[in-house]
């Protein structure tokens, strides 16, 4: 498995548990014990999957300075 494929994987099956979470957490099923881990659970996946994609972002996006000296946002070049 390619390192992208496994980052796609990874973020799916993060989001996944995070759906999970909420629908356990909704149903009103779980000691409240398991619901407070569950919750600091959500809290970590939540975060990480962000830091994801914010790097995701990022080698989409480049900063470059312009000719007059301003810097600009641009697309990531493949070459």
């Amino acid at each position: 498995m390619t390192a992208k494929k496994a980052e796609k994987n990874s973020v799916e099956s993060s989001i996944k548990r995070l759906e999970d979470i909420v629908e356990a957490l909704e149903s009103g099923k779980v000691s409240l014990e398991a619901a407070l881990d569950m919750y600091e659970e959500g809290i970590k996946i939540s975060k990480e999957c962000a830091e994801k994609l914010k790097n995701a972002e990022l080698r989409i996006k480049k900063l470059s300075k312009t000719v007059n000296g301003q810097f600009e946002l641009n697309e990531l070049d493949e070459g």
